[in-house]
Protein backbone atom coordinates (compact mmCIF):
# COMPACT_ATOMS: atom_id res chain seq x y z
CA UNK A 1 0.00 0.00 0.00
CA UNK A 2 2.85 2.32 0.91
CA UNK A 3 4.48 1.48 -2.36
CA UNK A 4 1.32 2.47 -4.28
CA UNK A 5 1.16 5.87 -2.51
CA UNK A 6 4.80 6.57 -3.31
CA UNK A 7 4.24 5.70 -6.95
CA UNK A 8 1.19 7.95 -7.21
CA UNK A 9 3.10 10.82 -5.58
CA UNK A 10 5.98 10.35 -8.02
CA UNK A 11 3.59 10.40 -11.00
CA UNK A 12 1.95 13.59 -9.70
CA UNK A 13 5.36 15.24 -9.32
CA UNK A 14 6.40 14.26 -12.85
CA UNK A 15 3.11 15.60 -14.23
CA UNK A 16 3.52 18.94 -12.42
CA UNK A 17 7.12 19.36 -13.55
CA UNK A 18 6.13 18.45 -17.13
CA UNK A 19 3.28 20.99 -17.13
CA UNK A 20 5.45 23.73 -15.64
CA UNK A 21 8.23 23.05 -18.17
CA UNK A 22 5.72 23.07 -21.03
CA UNK A 23 4.17 26.34 -19.80
CA UNK A 24 7.60 27.97 -19.40
CA UNK A 25 8.70 26.84 -22.88
CA UNK A 26 5.43 28.11 -24.41
CA UNK A 27 5.90 31.42 -22.66
CA UNK A 28 9.44 31.79 -24.05
CA UNK A 29 8.54 31.15 -27.71
CA UNK A 30 8.05 34.31 -29.78
CA UNK A 31 4.75 34.38 -31.61
CA UNK A 32 3.18 36.14 -34.56
CA UNK A 33 -0.44 36.77 -35.40
CA UNK A 34 -2.52 35.95 -38.45
CA UNK A 35 -3.53 39.32 -39.92
CA UNK A 36 -5.99 40.45 -42.54
CA UNK A 37 -4.58 43.11 -44.82
CA UNK A 38 -2.76 43.89 -48.05
CA UNK A 39 0.33 41.94 -48.98
CA UNK A 40 2.77 43.84 -51.16
CA UNK A 41 4.78 41.74 -53.62
CA UNK A 42 8.20 43.31 -53.80
CA UNK A 43 11.66 43.03 -55.23
CA UNK A 44 14.76 44.33 -53.43
CA UNK A 45 17.70 45.60 -55.45
CA UNK A 46 20.68 47.84 -54.81
CA UNK A 47 21.35 50.78 -57.10
CA UNK A 48 23.13 54.09 -57.41
CA UNK A 49 21.83 57.64 -57.52
CA UNK A 50 22.52 59.81 -60.55
CA UNK A 51 21.22 63.11 -61.85
CA UNK A 52 18.58 63.10 -64.57
CA UNK A 53 20.30 66.11 -66.11
CA UNK A 54 24.01 66.68 -65.81
CA UNK A 55 26.60 68.96 -67.39
CA UNK A 56 29.63 67.08 -68.67
CA UNK A 57 32.98 68.83 -68.50
CA UNK A 58 35.03 67.48 -71.41
CA UNK A 59 38.71 67.61 -72.19
CA UNK A 60 39.38 70.48 -74.62
CA UNK A 61 40.02 69.79 -78.29
CA UNK A 62 43.50 71.05 -79.11
CA UNK A 63 45.98 70.57 -81.96
CA UNK A 64 48.60 67.85 -81.72
CA UNK A 65 51.19 70.61 -82.03
CA UNK A 66 50.48 71.63 -78.43
CA UNK A 67 51.43 68.25 -76.95
CA UNK A 68 49.48 66.12 -74.46
CA UNK A 69 46.80 67.18 -72.01
CA UNK A 70 48.36 66.62 -68.59
CA UNK A 71 46.37 67.55 -65.47
CA UNK A 72 48.27 69.88 -63.12
CA UNK A 73 45.35 71.10 -61.00
CA UNK A 74 42.05 69.35 -60.20
CA UNK A 75 39.03 70.21 -58.06
CA UNK A 76 38.35 67.90 -55.13
CA UNK A 77 35.89 65.11 -55.88
CA UNK A 78 32.46 65.99 -54.46
CA UNK A 79 33.35 69.64 -53.85
CA UNK A 80 30.64 72.28 -54.19
CA UNK A 81 31.49 74.77 -56.93
CA UNK A 82 30.03 78.01 -58.18
CA UNK A 83 29.72 79.23 -61.75
CA UNK A 84 33.12 80.55 -62.83
CA UNK A 85 35.19 78.39 -60.47
CA UNK A 86 38.24 76.66 -61.96
CA UNK A 87 37.76 72.89 -62.16
CA UNK A 88 40.83 71.64 -64.03
CA UNK A 89 44.11 73.15 -65.21
CA UNK A 90 46.28 71.37 -67.80
CA UNK A 91 50.04 71.77 -68.22
CA UNK A 92 50.49 74.95 -70.34
CA UNK A 93 54.25 74.63 -70.98
CA UNK A 94 53.96 73.39 -74.59
CA UNK A 95 51.36 76.02 -75.42
CA UNK A 96 53.44 78.80 -73.85
CA UNK A 97 56.39 77.66 -75.96
CA UNK A 98 54.21 77.82 -79.06
CA UNK A 99 53.06 81.31 -78.10
CA UNK A 100 56.64 82.50 -77.85
CA UNK A 101 57.55 80.88 -81.17
CA UNK A 102 54.53 82.39 -82.92
CA UNK A 103 55.26 85.83 -81.49
CA UNK A 104 58.88 85.56 -82.62
CA UNK A 105 57.92 84.48 -86.15
CA UNK A 106 55.32 87.21 -86.38
CA UNK A 107 57.75 89.87 -85.24
CA UNK A 108 60.35 88.67 -87.73
CA UNK A 109 57.88 88.60 -90.61
CA UNK A 110 56.61 92.08 -89.76
CA UNK A 111 60.19 93.35 -89.82
CA UNK A 112 60.80 91.61 -93.14
CA UNK A 113 57.63 93.16 -94.52
CA UNK A 114 58.75 96.63 -93.52
CA UNK A 115 62.17 96.04 -95.08
CA UNK A 116 60.57 94.66 -98.23
CA UNK A 117 58.25 97.63 -98.58
CA UNK A 118 61.22 100.01 -98.28
CA UNK A 119 63.18 98.04 -100.89
CA UNK A 120 60.20 97.97 -103.21
CA UNK A 121 59.82 101.71 -102.88
CA UNK A 122 63.51 102.21 -103.69
CA UNK A 123 63.37 99.86 -106.69
CA UNK A 124 60.30 101.61 -108.09
CA UNK A 125 61.84 105.02 -107.66
CA UNK A 126 64.93 103.86 -109.59
CA UNK A 127 62.84 102.37 -112.37
CA UNK A 128 60.70 105.45 -112.54
CA UNK A 129 63.87 107.57 -112.84
CA UNK A 130 65.08 105.38 -115.68
CA UNK A 131 61.68 105.68 -117.28
CA UNK A 132 61.81 109.46 -116.99
CA UNK A 133 65.27 109.49 -118.64
CA UNK A 134 63.96 107.30 -121.44
CA UNK A 135 60.94 109.55 -121.85
CA UNK A 136 63.10 112.66 -122.10
CA UNK A 137 65.39 110.93 -124.56
CA UNK A 138 62.36 109.93 -126.62
CA UNK A 139 61.07 113.51 -126.56
CA UNK A 140 64.41 114.85 -127.76
CA UNK A 141 64.55 112.27 -130.55
CA UNK A 142 61.03 113.17 -131.55
CA UNK A 143 61.86 116.89 -131.72
CA UNK A 144 64.95 116.17 -133.79
CA UNK A 145 62.98 114.03 -136.16
CA UNK A 146 60.34 116.71 -136.62
CA UNK A 147 63.10 119.32 -137.23
CA UNK A 148 64.94 117.19 -139.80
CA UNK A 149 62.69 118.16 -142.68
CA UNK A 150 65.48 119.78 -144.59
CA UNK A 151 68.14 117.25 -143.64
CA UNK A 152 69.60 114.86 -146.14
CA UNK A 153 67.84 111.54 -146.46
CA UNK A 154 70.63 109.66 -144.74
CA UNK A 155 70.69 112.06 -141.83
CA UNK A 156 66.91 112.05 -141.62
CA UNK A 157 66.97 108.25 -141.65
CA UNK A 158 69.47 108.21 -138.78
CA UNK A 159 67.32 110.63 -136.76
CA UNK A 160 64.29 108.41 -137.39
CA UNK A 161 66.11 105.32 -136.17
CA UNK A 162 67.19 107.14 -133.03
CA UNK A 163 63.54 108.07 -132.41
CA UNK A 164 62.45 104.46 -132.80
CA UNK A 165 65.24 103.41 -130.47
CA UNK A 166 64.07 105.97 -127.91
CA UNK A 167 60.46 104.71 -128.28
CA UNK A 168 61.60 101.15 -127.61
CA UNK A 169 63.63 102.21 -124.58
CA UNK A 170 60.64 104.14 -123.23
CA UNK A 171 58.31 101.19 -123.72
CA UNK A 172 60.82 98.87 -122.10
CA UNK A 173 61.17 101.20 -119.12
CA UNK A 174 57.37 101.26 -118.74
CA UNK A 175 57.21 97.47 -118.99
CA UNK A 176 59.93 97.07 -116.36
CA UNK A 177 57.95 99.25 -113.98
CA UNK A 178 54.78 97.23 -114.61
CA UNK A 179 56.61 93.93 -114.16
CA UNK A 180 58.32 95.12 -111.01
CA UNK A 181 54.96 96.21 -109.54
CA UNK A 182 53.52 92.73 -110.27
CA UNK A 183 56.50 91.02 -108.68
CA UNK A 184 56.34 93.28 -105.65
CA UNK A 185 52.62 92.62 -105.24
CA UNK A 186 53.26 88.87 -105.26
CA UNK A 187 56.13 89.20 -102.80
CA UNK A 188 53.95 91.34 -100.53
CA UNK A 189 51.13 88.83 -100.85
CA UNK A 190 53.40 85.95 -99.81
CA UNK A 191 54.83 87.91 -96.91
CA UNK A 192 51.38 89.02 -95.74
CA UNK A 193 50.17 85.44 -96.01
CA UNK A 194 53.00 84.34 -93.71
CA UNK A 195 52.10 87.14 -91.32
CA UNK A 196 48.44 86.09 -91.40
CA UNK A 197 49.44 82.48 -90.67
CA UNK A 198 51.65 83.60 -87.79
CA UNK A 199 48.82 85.68 -86.37
CA UNK A 200 46.42 82.77 -86.70
CA UNK A 201 48.86 80.45 -84.98
CA UNK A 202 49.41 82.99 -82.25
CA UNK A 203 45.66 83.43 -81.86
CA UNK A 204 45.19 79.64 -81.79
CA UNK A 205 47.90 79.34 -79.15
CA UNK A 206 46.22 82.00 -77.00
CA UNK A 207 42.81 80.31 -77.46
CA UNK A 208 44.36 76.95 -76.57
CA UNK A 209 45.91 78.48 -73.49
CA UNK A 210 42.44 79.57 -72.38
CA UNK A 211 41.09 76.06 -73.05
CA UNK A 212 43.60 74.59 -70.60
CA UNK A 213 41.63 76.22 -67.78
CA UNK A 214 38.25 74.48 -67.49
CA UNK A 215 35.71 76.69 -65.75
CA UNK A 216 32.43 75.60 -64.16
CA UNK A 217 29.51 76.90 -66.28
CA UNK A 218 26.97 76.36 -63.47
CA UNK A 219 26.96 75.82 -59.71
CA UNK A 220 26.81 72.26 -58.45
CA UNK A 221 28.83 69.35 -57.07
CA UNK A 222 31.88 68.26 -59.03
CA UNK A 223 31.94 64.50 -59.57
CA UNK A 224 35.19 63.27 -61.12
CA UNK A 225 34.92 60.50 -63.71
CA UNK A 226 37.12 57.44 -63.94
CA UNK A 227 40.18 57.15 -66.14
CA UNK A 228 39.46 54.11 -68.32
CA UNK A 229 43.18 53.35 -68.68
CA UNK A 230 43.75 53.08 -64.90
CA UNK A 231 40.27 52.30 -63.58
CA UNK A 232 40.66 55.02 -60.95
CA UNK A 233 39.23 58.51 -60.88
CA UNK A 234 41.24 61.15 -62.67
CA UNK A 235 43.96 62.74 -60.56
CA UNK A 236 46.80 65.24 -60.90
CA UNK A 237 49.45 63.94 -63.29
CA UNK A 238 47.05 61.92 -65.45
CA UNK A 239 46.91 62.48 -69.19
CA UNK A 240 43.62 62.67 -71.04
CA UNK A 241 42.38 63.00 -74.60
CA UNK A 242 40.45 65.64 -76.49
CA UNK A 243 36.71 65.35 -75.88
CA UNK A 244 36.97 62.86 -73.00
CA UNK A 245 34.43 63.44 -70.15
CA UNK A 246 36.31 64.37 -66.98
CA UNK A 247 33.80 65.86 -64.54
CA UNK A 248 30.04 65.82 -64.13
CA UNK A 249 28.08 68.71 -62.67
CA UNK A 250 24.71 67.12 -61.81
CA UNK A 251 21.48 69.07 -61.52
CA UNK A 252 20.37 68.09 -58.01
CA UNK A 253 16.79 69.23 -58.59
CA UNK A 254 16.02 66.00 -60.48
CA UNK A 255 17.59 62.68 -59.39
CA UNK A 256 17.03 59.04 -60.21
CA UNK A 257 18.22 55.68 -58.99
CA UNK A 258 19.59 53.17 -61.47
CA UNK A 259 19.30 49.48 -60.55
CA UNK A 260 20.24 46.37 -62.49
CA UNK A 261 17.56 43.65 -62.56
CA UNK A 262 18.55 40.09 -63.44
CA UNK A 263 17.00 38.45 -66.47
CA UNK A 264 14.84 36.16 -64.29
CA UNK A 265 12.98 39.07 -62.64
CA UNK A 266 12.95 41.66 -65.43
CA UNK A 267 9.55 40.47 -66.71
CA UNK A 268 8.04 41.64 -63.39
CA UNK A 269 9.24 45.23 -63.89
CA UNK A 270 7.30 47.84 -65.84
CA UNK A 271 7.03 51.61 -65.99
CA UNK A 272 4.95 53.20 -63.23
CA UNK A 273 5.78 50.74 -60.43
CA UNK A 274 6.15 52.42 -57.04
CA UNK A 275 9.53 52.18 -55.31
CA UNK A 276 10.74 52.80 -51.76
CA UNK A 277 14.32 54.09 -51.67
CA UNK A 278 16.74 54.11 -48.74
CA UNK A 279 20.26 55.54 -49.03
CA UNK A 280 22.75 53.15 -47.44
CA UNK A 281 24.53 56.10 -45.83
CA UNK A 282 21.25 57.37 -44.32
CA UNK A 283 19.28 54.19 -43.60
CA UNK A 284 16.87 56.07 -41.35
CA UNK A 285 15.63 58.14 -44.33
CA UNK A 286 13.14 56.81 -46.85
CA UNK A 287 12.21 58.34 -50.22
CA UNK A 288 9.68 57.39 -52.86
CA UNK A 289 10.14 56.88 -56.56
CA UNK A 290 8.56 55.43 -59.67
CA UNK A 291 10.02 53.23 -62.41
CA UNK A 292 10.47 55.47 -65.45
CA UNK A 293 12.54 53.38 -67.85
CA UNK A 294 13.28 49.68 -68.40
CA UNK A 295 16.12 48.81 -70.77
CA UNK A 296 15.29 46.68 -73.79
CA UNK A 297 18.77 45.18 -74.02
CA UNK A 298 20.68 43.26 -71.37
CA UNK A 299 24.25 44.08 -70.39
CA UNK A 300 26.92 42.17 -68.48
CA UNK A 301 26.56 42.65 -64.74
CA UNK A 302 30.31 43.12 -64.47
CA UNK A 303 33.15 43.37 -66.95
CA UNK A 304 34.16 39.69 -67.06
CA UNK A 305 31.00 37.93 -65.87
CA UNK A 306 28.45 36.38 -68.20
CA UNK A 307 25.52 37.22 -65.92
CA UNK A 308 23.06 39.45 -67.78
CA UNK A 309 21.13 42.30 -66.17
CA UNK A 310 18.76 45.01 -67.38
CA UNK A 311 19.33 48.62 -66.26
CA UNK A 312 16.17 50.15 -64.78
CA UNK A 313 15.76 53.87 -64.02
CA UNK A 314 13.68 55.05 -61.07
CA UNK A 315 12.74 58.73 -60.82
CA UNK A 316 12.96 59.99 -57.23
CA UNK A 317 10.01 62.20 -56.26
CA UNK A 318 11.69 64.12 -53.41
CA UNK A 319 14.84 66.19 -53.15
CA UNK A 320 17.09 66.23 -50.11
CA UNK A 321 20.62 67.13 -49.11
CA UNK A 322 21.00 63.45 -48.21
CA UNK A 323 20.45 62.45 -51.85
CA UNK A 324 23.66 62.91 -53.78
CA UNK A 325 24.84 61.37 -57.08
CA UNK A 326 27.01 58.33 -56.56
CA UNK A 327 25.35 57.19 -53.31
CA UNK A 328 24.35 53.54 -53.06
CA UNK A 329 20.68 52.96 -52.30
CA UNK A 330 18.46 50.00 -51.45
CA UNK A 331 15.32 49.95 -53.59
CA UNK A 332 12.12 48.12 -52.68
CA UNK A 333 10.14 47.80 -55.91
CA UNK A 334 6.41 47.08 -55.41
CA UNK A 335 5.61 44.69 -58.26
CA UNK A 336 2.06 43.86 -57.11
CA UNK A 337 -0.28 43.43 -54.15
CA UNK A 338 -2.88 41.04 -52.74
CA UNK A 339 -5.73 42.82 -50.94
CA UNK A 340 -7.88 41.39 -48.12
CA UNK A 341 -5.37 38.59 -47.62
CA UNK A 342 -4.72 36.48 -44.52
CA UNK A 343 -1.02 37.00 -43.84
CA UNK A 344 1.40 35.27 -41.52
CA UNK A 345 5.11 35.91 -40.83
CA UNK A 346 7.42 33.92 -43.09
CA UNK A 347 9.37 32.80 -40.00
CA UNK A 348 6.29 30.90 -38.79
CA UNK A 349 6.08 28.66 -41.87
CA UNK A 350 7.80 25.25 -42.04
CA UNK A 351 7.88 22.91 -45.01
CA UNK A 352 8.33 19.21 -45.52
CA UNK A 353 8.30 18.20 -49.16
CA UNK A 354 5.27 19.89 -50.74
CA UNK A 355 3.55 20.31 -47.38
CA UNK A 356 3.54 23.59 -45.42
CA UNK A 357 2.64 23.79 -41.74
CA UNK A 358 2.82 26.05 -38.70
CA UNK A 359 2.79 25.65 -34.95
CA UNK A 360 -0.52 27.08 -33.78
CA UNK A 361 -0.79 28.27 -30.19
CA UNK A 362 -3.56 26.50 -28.29
CA UNK A 363 -4.55 26.36 -24.63
CA UNK A 364 -2.21 23.47 -23.84
CA UNK A 365 0.78 24.86 -25.80
CA UNK A 366 1.36 24.48 -29.53
CA UNK A 367 0.06 22.08 -32.12
CA UNK A 368 1.11 21.41 -35.68
CA UNK A 369 -1.34 22.76 -38.29
CA UNK A 370 -1.17 22.03 -42.03
CA UNK A 371 -1.86 25.18 -44.10
CA UNK A 372 -2.31 26.19 -47.73
CA UNK A 373 -0.20 29.14 -48.92
CA UNK A 374 -0.02 31.49 -51.89
CA UNK A 375 2.04 34.59 -52.65
CA UNK A 376 4.71 35.86 -50.30
CA UNK A 377 7.21 38.64 -49.88
CA UNK A 378 10.32 38.93 -47.74
CA UNK A 379 8.40 39.13 -44.45
CA UNK A 380 4.87 37.72 -44.94
CA UNK A 381 3.05 34.92 -46.72
CA UNK A 382 -0.58 34.64 -47.82
CA UNK A 383 -2.57 31.77 -46.23
CA UNK A 384 -5.54 30.40 -48.17
CA UNK A 385 -6.55 27.64 -45.77
CA UNK A 386 -5.91 26.17 -42.31
CA UNK A 387 -5.91 29.39 -40.24
CA UNK A 388 -8.13 32.32 -39.36
CA UNK A 389 -7.54 35.95 -38.46
CA UNK A 390 -6.18 36.42 -34.94
CA UNK A 391 -4.55 32.98 -34.62
CA UNK A 392 -1.17 33.10 -32.95
CA UNK A 393 1.76 31.14 -34.38
CA UNK A 394 5.21 30.22 -33.09
CA UNK A 395 7.98 32.02 -34.97
CA UNK A 396 10.34 29.14 -34.25
CA UNK A 397 10.03 25.46 -33.40
CA UNK A 398 8.45 25.46 -29.92
CA UNK A 399 9.65 21.92 -29.20
CA UNK A 400 13.35 22.70 -29.21
CA UNK A 401 16.28 22.35 -31.57
CA UNK A 402 16.07 18.56 -31.58
CA UNK A 403 12.67 18.72 -33.25
CA UNK A 404 13.77 20.51 -36.40
CA UNK A 405 12.81 17.48 -38.49
CA UNK A 406 9.15 17.95 -39.37
CA UNK A 407 8.23 14.31 -38.92
CA UNK A 408 9.51 14.34 -35.36
CA UNK A 409 7.57 17.57 -34.78
CA UNK A 410 4.36 15.78 -35.69
CA UNK A 411 4.81 13.28 -32.77
CA UNK A 412 6.17 15.62 -30.09
CA UNK A 413 3.83 14.28 -27.37
CA UNK A 414 4.65 10.59 -27.95
CA UNK A 415 7.93 10.43 -26.02
CA UNK A 416 6.41 12.02 -22.89
CA UNK A 417 3.48 9.54 -22.83
CA UNK A 418 5.79 6.59 -23.30
CA UNK A 419 7.90 7.73 -20.34
CA UNK A 420 4.88 7.91 -18.08
CA UNK A 421 3.78 4.40 -19.11
CA UNK A 422 7.24 3.05 -18.33
CA UNK A 423 7.06 4.58 -14.85
CA UNK A 424 3.72 2.91 -14.27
Amino acid sequence: MKKTHVLLALLALIFLVSCNTSDEKAGEVATGEVQLGTLYLELYEEGEIEAVNSTNILSPSISWRFGNLKITQLVKDGAEVEAGDTLIVFDPSEVNREVLDAESRLEMNLAELEKMQAQHQSDLEELQADYEVSRLSQEISKIRFESAVHEADIRRKEIQLNLEKANIALARAKEQIDNRIKIQREELKQRQLSITQDRLRLEEAHETLKKLFLISPTPGIAIINRNWSTGNKFQIGDQTWSGFPLIQLPDLSALRAVVKINEVDIAKISNGLQVEIKPDAFSDSTFTGVVSSVANLAVNKEGSTKIKVFPVEIDIKETSEKLLPGLTVSCRIIIGKVENALMIPVDAVHTLGDESFVYLKVASGFEKRIIQTAERNKDYMVVTGGLKEGDKLALSNPFGEEATDDKEGADESAPAEATQEEVL
